[in-house]
């Protein structure tokens, strides 16, 4: 009796994907570093357009207003093809920056994050789904660990050198180069990755992806979108004021604030290295849990190390590892819970960590001054552990078939 087809054939592998994963992390660093470059110089920036620092912790919020409705673009993206999406995203992050460096003010600027904001959301899930889909499950967690060294460079790179353009040229100068990088990434897309087949019409809309409805009625899916939620309101509780924490506590400078990020991206570029050599071998599962759980216990250890400054920017750099560590893990693992439709569940994802990272972002600043750096981290614990609960809840009986 011959065999029937599988209902979904594995896609042939493309031979060139080492390159196009590398341009990736070109272009996701470009992208990575215009999200995050105001966390740190928040204080800068503030005086610069002299309004107070909540005003720039709104803004900060405001650049991921755009992961929350990024959860709409995920069927788009599994319809009109990843390469199509990736492009819009560079443009939107070009036209944003450039935007904000020809005209310095502060609607502009808010108006500046938030496109570079859709421009992430649109490029981040078209890019996992795109690897995801010439990867087989059990090296998942390697390729999207590579792609996520571009969170890492973000930090070791970029942001220092955003410090250093501020420091030597002005305030508005990484506008500018962020505007620029864009549309290098662009041009080196389009002449790399070929554009994709057209979808034949006689294929049923039901086809084209699992509807969004799906991913908030599947108990997996929801666990994890739960998490990302929490997980995300944890990190950026801290994220959007250790730099004015820094500046307050230890006195840094501009320029020493850059380079102290440094110690976060070796933490976060640690954390991508360890999920790629590690979170196969665990099971992405398991993984996702432990990190959950390490990451909660250097939160709760933080504010004792603030009497030094060393001690402070270790502590850091763990929360940041094991945050690193458990988020990319994650990645992987949602690329699998809804195989038929990646863009779909990777878009949700987004969303929802889009979500808390705007709560978490707005949570920080106001706890941040009202009750110092306590009230920021018992906030964070507290999150963690529904995160943790979440996911446990969403994938106790899941296991990858």
């Amino acid at each position: 009796m011959p065999k029937s087809p599988p209902l979904h054939p594995l896609p042939k592998r493309d031979a060139g994907l080492p390159l196009k994963v590398a341009v990736a992390i070109f272009c996701r660093i470009a992208l990575n570093t215009a999200r995050r470059f105001a966390y740190p110089f928040a204080p800068v920036l503030s005086r610069a357009l002299e309004v107070p620092i909540t005003a720039v912790t709104r803004l900060i919020a405001t650049n991921e207003v755009p992961s929350v409705f990024g959860v709409f673009f995920g069927p788009i993206i599994d319809r009109l093809g990843y390469r199509k999406i990736m492009l819009t995203g560079l443009v939107l992050l070009s036209l944003g920056m450039l935007s904000a460096a020809f005209l310095p003010l502060y609607w502009i600027i808010w108006a500046a994050f938030l496109l570079a904001g859709f421009g992430k959301s649109l490029f981040d899930p078209a890019v996992q789904a795109y690897a995801s889909e010439q990867v087989p499950y059990r090296r998942r967690g390697l390729v999207i660990g590579l792609l996520e060294f571009s969170w890492a460079g973000s930090t070791l790179v970029g942001i220092p050198m955003i410090g250093i353009l501020i420091d030597r040229v002005s305030w508005r100068a990484p506008f500018f180069v962020l505007g620029f990088l864009g549309a290098v990434g662009f041009i080196t897309l389009i002449l790399l990755i070929p554009p994709e087949p057209a979808k034949p019409n006689e294929v049923p809309r039901k086809h084209n992806g699992i509807r969004l409805k799906t991913v908030f009625s599947e108990r997996t899916s929801l666990g994890a979108l739960g998490f990302g939620f929490f997980l995300s309101i944890s990190n950026n509780n801290l994220f959007v004021v250790y730099g004015a924490w820094l500046e307050h506590t230890f006195g840094l400078s501009i320029t020493a604030l850059g380079l102290g990020t440094a110690a976060i991206g070796i933490a976060e570029l640690l954390g991508e290295s360890l999920t790629a050599l590690f979170a196969d071998r665990l099971g992405l599962k398991l993984a996702v849990l432990t990190g959950v759980l390490i990451s909660t216990c250097f939160y709760a250890i933080f504010p004792s190390l603030e009497i030094n400054l060393t001690l402070a920017l270790a502590g850091l750099f763990f929360i940041f590892l094991s945050f690193e560590f458990t988020i990319v893990s994650s990645f992987s693992l949602c690329t699998e819970l809804l195989p038929q439709s990646r863009g779909t569940m990777m878009a949700a994802f987004f969303a929802a960590a889009g979500a808390g990272r705007v709560i978490g972002s707005l949570l920080g600043g106001t706890l941040w001054l009202a009750r110092g750096i306590l009230a920021t981290i018992t906030v964070s614990v507290i999150s963690n552990g529904f995160a943790f609960v979440s996911l446990f809840w969403g994938l106790r009986h899941w296991h990858h078939r």
